[in-house]
């Protein structure tokens, strides 16, 4: 029985450390930056610009306004009595203007010169796109960090099955070699039932480790869009000193466009603005008042000409306005200026996280060699019976506790690397 658990775990072991069908860091990060649902954003920002510029592109056509009204008037253009006197004398009878009226007709305005305000409201949709997408791009970058602490936790359960499995051999031995002495009454009962005890809560700690290691592989493949089944340790990164291209950089570059936009915006609608106008109704009265004042009839009526429009009242706010835009560019500055910061912080803590593990790497295997060869000697000195069962687990939990530190500091010295090259995206 013992040593078909045995066989079980290193088969587990060997599954682990060899996975049939297995994915790399990079193509777990770019498994998972395809999949990420705020993907989808790219093209809804591109296609929300696309339509957003067509409706001001159309700014150009001609603006035509169709209107229909009916009005009742306390009083209308009249004749002075003096003139109504001298006509009634010559037999001539005018009516006058009748006191309801009534009109449908169409305004037509086209611009010639907007001052320049359709192309800055262009250039503020595609500045705004333009932010819209770097922040979609910042958000997509830290999924980075949320892989790796993923896929290097996988890792390190891998090691913690491989490096469990070996004490399960080690304890196996040991019991196996403990029931024969016991058999030949060279060994107590309770040394056997000791190892044996430890042998059965080595299996527990495979299991719970398999289990640990198969719910991060899920949220993995989660991430990736597709079934995750086993990661490989990667190669020591390269990091370069003299490249920095966080996209945060790229997103205040884009906030401080924007705002340069608005300020163009600010100048255009200072501007005054030409335009050509067409009007023209069906109605009464027209433009003919004598007539309309004779016959009380409905006409045609039209006008056309051209128009200047200047908002001077947009200066009343324009010192407000610029001081306002100013201060948005000093903060997007200062938001610059404590990310670097920050990032240049998160850098030095790395380096010398990257520095402590390499020097604690170089006394680990010294002492698994030294572990080891105690509990050599523990396992020989039971053979004989000198010390009992639990001299010897504890010594083979010291090698066991030894070899799982030196992992874990192999794999954290290759994570912060990896979060370094993060850290300054080269």
């Amino acid at each position: 029985m013992n040593r078909f658990f045995t066989l079980l775990i290193l088969l587990l072991a060997t599954a682990v450390a060899a996975p049939a069908d297995t994915l790399s860091l990079e193509q777990c990060q770019e498994a998972a930056s395809r999949n990420y649902p705020v993907i989808k954003q790219y093209d809804l920002i591109a296609r929300s610009r696309d339509a957003e510029l067509s409706n001001i592109a159309r700014g150009w056509l001609p603006q035509v306004t169709v209107g229909a009204q009916a009005t009742y008037q306390s009083d209308v253009v009249s004749w002075p009595e003096q003139m109504r006197s001298m006509l009634v004398s010559m037999n001539m009878e005018f009516k006058g203007l009748r006191k309801d009226q009534y009109r449908v007709g169409v305004d037509i305005n086209q611009w010639i010169y907007d001052g320049g305000e359709i192309g800055s409201r262009k250039e503020l949709a595609r500045r705004s796109s333009d932010v819209d997408i770097r922040q979609t791009e910042v958000t997509l970058y830290t999924i980075r960090d949320r892989v790796n602490e993923l896929y290097f936790g996988v890792l390190l359960l891998n090691d913690r099955l491989a490096l469990n499995a070996d004490l399960h051999r080690l304890l196996a031995a040991s019991e196996e070699k403990l029931s024969s002495l016991v058999e030949y009454g060279a060994a107590a009962e309770g040394d056997y039932s000791l190892v044996k005890a430890e042998r059965l809560s080595c299996e527990q700690q495979q299991a719970a480790l398999e289990s640990s290691r198969e719910a991060m592989l899920a949220m993995l493949s989660l991430f990736c869009g597709s079934e995750v089944t086993g990661v490989v340790k990667p190669d020591v990164p390269t990091v370069s000193n003299n490249l920095f291209n966080r996209p945060e950089l790229n997103l205040f570059e884009a906030q401080r466009q924007l705002v340069d936009a608005r300020e163009h915006a600010l100048d255009a609608a200072l501007r005054p603005k030409f335009s050509l106008f067409a009007h023209g109704y069906y109605g009464y009265p027209g433009y003919n008042m004598f007539e309309d004042m004779v016959s009380h009839r409905w006409s045609l009526n039209g006008m056309v000409g051209v128009k200047m429009t200047w908002n001077i009242g947009a200066l009343y706010t324009r010192n407000n306005d610029k001081a306002r835009l100013e201060l948005q560019r000093r903060t997007i500055d200062t938001n610059r200026e404590v990310f670097r910061f920050n990032n240049d912080l998160e850098q030095v803590r790395l380096r010398r996280d990257i520095e402590l593990y390499h020097n604690l790497m170089s006394s680990d295997d010294e002492i698994i060699a030294l572990r080891a060869s105690v509990r050599r000697a523990a396992e020989s000195r039971l053979d004989h019976g000198i010390i009992d069962a639990t001299d010897l687990i504890a010594e083979l939990n010291n090698e066991h506790a030894a070899r799982v530190q030196r992992s874990t500091h192999e794999l954290e010295w290759l994570k912060q690397q990896y979060s370094l090259q993060i850290a300054r995206n080269n």
